[in-house]
Parts: structure tokens; C-alpha cells; sequence
């Protein structure tokens, strides 16, 4: 572990920086929105503006770095971004948010894939399980950091939009700064959308509500809680209980992904989440009781995500894992730009409780989807029995880009190839 901190420390740093930017922007648009007098709706067109961005971005900005290169594309697209940041409260209008958040989204999809072309070059085969491992804990740190900064300015002035741009103008430096060789780019091979379902239909429909999920974890969270009359400071908390529960219950779930039948696992973390939501809708208004709910939703979504990988996977070709991880990315962005409208349009009709209901209805989903392809498909565990080894579990978040996908699956296939657990287990405590 010491070794790989000591030799991409800067990408990592440069990360933290992104991540902490991008949490604290995320959470004030759903704040000063409301201080503003947008509608819920609006404020969840808004949300998904982001999404819209971040997908055409994650198929677009591999082609601007294979034109001009890492350095180029970097510093224009954190240069948009930080503009971006300043101009929200200076033109306050929905349909100007829109078009910020558009950019945004856009921008940030494009600064992930340059960071982590750099991290993934910096890895080698013996560190690349921790590297990912510790690259998803800073992502998880950056964005729980932020919500606590939330608290050190009035949500109505400039200073919490100053701030993140700040930090993503100083993530720059350690990253473009770096000794490492600028790395080469190579374009993941495509798989069709129906191709990737009929290798996983429980795979591809999941991530496509995940998807949904996400969105509403990420920007529709702070709308409800304004909605219910929390502080900026119980926002900030409420919503870090959502990451520091991703980041805690990685471990258990990853360890019990590679020791027993993943479907049973899925539909088993969907049900918590569901019961969560569940709870949180009971106990809706009750601070301490809805930051429970959140610890335990958002420990249940996230890995959720990689679960799906992780059980597509299975029943991949090492070569075709990257292009699945891809297909999935857009599929999951897909789910996520259309989630926060359908979040909205509840939440303006049945009110903020809605927020809960709907993430029930799609945690709920998943496992009952779950429960049919386990009807339709016999278990490789069953057809394999003692023969049959897993690919590990890799703690893969949304968050992540395509070359993170594909750091990932080069930790399945170099796990396979070697026979080592490199999972969230022995290495990763060294």
C-alpha cells in the first residue's frame, strides 16, 4: 500500500481535490436552488443536466485526448469547469443552471479520463488491485469532505461556489505537474447493447436502475432534505452518511461476492436498500433516523454496482470485460439522466417523501428481477460446482470513468491469470 501511495500520490491528491470540488458543487445545487425558488421539478432538471453532460462526455473526450493529447485536454475542459462554478450564482435562472450543469457534467467526464489514464499507467500488475482500491477510497473521501465544508459560508453569497472552483483549479497542479510519462490512450473495442444483455439481461437492468438510484443519491438527496427543513449542516451530514456507508460496506459485501452465489447476493443488497428507503420514508422528517437510512441505502447501492460487474463478468472472456464495463457505464448514465425527472415529478406530486418512495420502488425492482433470472438461468455454481472460481469482486463505483473500468478489469484478468486473491483482502492490509 505504501508503495503505491508513494508512487502516484500526486494523481491521488489531484483527485481528492476533484472530488471534494465536484461533492460540494453537487450538494449546493439542490441548496441555493431552493434559496433561488426552484421548483422541485426544476431542480430535478437540473440534476439530470449533469448526467446528460457526463454521458456525452464519457464517449466524446477519448477522442478529444487522441487529437490533442492528456495535457491539452485537461487543462481546457478544468478550465470551463471552474468558470462554470463561478457563473452559478451570478445567473440565477433555472434554464442557466441547466446549461451550466451540461457543461459541467461534460467537463468533469473528461477530466476522470484524463486523471485516471495517468493512474492507470502509474499502476503495475502487482499493484493494480490496490491502486483501484485506494483510487474508489479517495473518490469517497473527497465527497464526504465536501459536505462538511458546506458549513464554513452562507449558502445564499459566493463563497461556497468559490471554493470548489478553487479546489479544481489546484487539482491541476499535482496531476499536470507529475514525473510519470504522459500515458498512451487506446479507445475500449464497443459491444453492442444487445449483445451485453444477452450475456447478463440481470446485469444490464439493474445497472440501468442503479443508474437512477445514483442520481437521486447524488443530486436529489439535498433537495429533499431542504424540503424537509434541515440545516445546511444536517444536509451535510445526511448526505455524507450516504458515502461514509459506500465506503464502510465495501469490505463485507466484496468478501462474501467472491464465497457464494452472486445473484443471491444482488437480490439481497437490493432488499436492504429497499428496507432502508423503506425506514427512511417511515421515520422521514427524523434527522438521526434518516441519516441511518442513508448510512445503510448508500452501503448498500454502491456496491451494488460493482456486484453487477463483478456477476456479468462471470460469464465474459477477459478480452470482453472492458467492453462490457464500458457498455455498462452508458447504461448506467442512461438510468441516471432519466432519474432525477421521474424523483422530481414524485416529489412534486406526492411531496419530499416521494424521494424515498421512488428509490424503494427501484431497489425493489432489482430484486425482484433478481428473483426471475435465478428462474431462468441455473447457477454457475451448479452447473460448474468445485470447478467454478469467481472473478473477484472489485470495488468499482460509478463515479469512475472508462479507464477505471478498464483498470478494473485488468485486476479480474490479472486475479485470473495469477490465481490471487486481490480483492478488498490480504494485499490491500499490507
Amino acid at each position: 500500500m505504501l508503495r503505491v501511495i508513494g508512487s502516484a500520490w500526486a494523481l491521488l491528491l489531484g483527485m481528492m481535490f476533484l472530488m471534494v470540488g465536484n461533492g460540494m458543487q453537487g450538494t449546493m445545487m439542490g441548496v441555493r436552488g431552493a434559496i433561488e425558488g426552484f421548483t422541485t421539478f426544476e431542480l430535478s432538471l437540473i440534476t439530470s443536466a449533469y448526467f446528460l453532460g457526463f454521458l456525452g462526455g464519457s464517449r466524446l473526450a477519448p477522442d478529444f485526448i487522441g487529437r490533442v493529447g492528456h495535457v491539452r485536454v485537461f487543462a481546457a475542459l478544468g478550465s470551463f469547469v471552474s468558470a462554470a462554478l463561478i457563473l452559478y450564482p451570478a445567473v440565477t435562472y433555472p434554464w442557466a443552471w441547466i446549461l451550466l450543469r451540461i457543461v459541467v457534467g461534460f467537463c468533469f467526464s473528461g477530466l476522470y479520463v484524463t486523471a485516471e489514464s495517468w493512474l492507470n499507467n502509474a499502476a503495475s500488475n502487482e499493484t493494480r488491485g490496490q491502486t483501484l482500491s485506494l483510487y474508489m477510497i479517495v473518490q469517497m473521501l473527497g465527497i464526504v469532505t465536501a459536505q462538511g465544508m458546506l458549513n464554513v459560508a452562507d449558502p445564499g453569497g459566493w463563497m461556497l461556489f468559490v471554493i470548489p472552483s478553487v479546489l479544481v483549479s489546484i487539482s491541476f497542479a499535482p496531476i499536470l505537474l507529475s514525473v510519470a510519462p504522459t500515458p498512451s490512450f487506446e479507445t475500449t473495442k464497443n459491444m453492442s447493447l444487445k449483445t451485453l444483455y444477452n450475456f447478463s439481461p440481470l446485469g444490464f437492468i439493474g445497472m440501468f436502475l442503479l443508474g437512477s438510484i445514483f442520481a437521486a443519491q447524488f443530486g436529489m438527496s439535498a433537495v429533499y432534505a431542504t424540503q424537509v427543513g434541515m440545516s445546511v449542516g444536517q444536509i451535510s451530514i445526511f448526505i455524507s452518511s450516504i458515502f461514509v456507508g459506500a465506503m464502510l460496506l465495501q469490505f463485507p459485501i466484496g468478501i462474501m461476492s467472491d464465497r457464494m452465489d452472486r445473484r443471491i447476493l444482488i437480490i439481497g443488497v437490493a432488499v436492504g436498500g429497499a428496507l432502508a428507503a423503506a425506514f427512511g420514508w417511515m421515520f422521514s422528517g427524523q434527522f438521526w433516523p434518516v441519516c441511518v437510512a442513508g448510512f445503510v441505502l448508500g452501503g448498500m447501492s454502491n456496491p451494488l454496482y460493482a456486484l453487477l460487474i463483478a456477476y456479468t463478468n462471470d460469464y465474459l472472456e477477459p478480452d470482453d470485460m472492458a467492453a462490457a464495463s464500458g457498455g455498462f457505464l452508458f447504461i448506467n448514465g442512461l438510468g441516471a439522466v432519466g432519474g432525477p425527472v421521474l424523483i422530481g415529478w414524485i416529489m412534486t406530486t406526492f411531496g419530499a417523501d416521494g424521494f424515498w418512495l421512488v428509490i424503494i420502488v427501484l431497489m425493489s425492482a432489482i430484486g425482484i428481477y433478481g428473483g426471475y433470472r435465478m428462474t431462468q438461468r441455473v447457477s454457475l455454481y451448479v452447473e460448474e460446482a468445485d470447478e467454478y472460481e469467481p472473478v473477484p469482486y472489485a470495488p468499482v463505483t460509478s463515479a469512475g470513468m472508462a479507464i477505471a473500468a478498464e483498470v478494473a478489469q485488468e485486476f479480474y484478468t490479472d486475479a485470473d491469470d495469477e490465481d490471487e486473491n486481490w480483492g478488498w483482502g490480504s494485499d490491500l492490509r499490507e
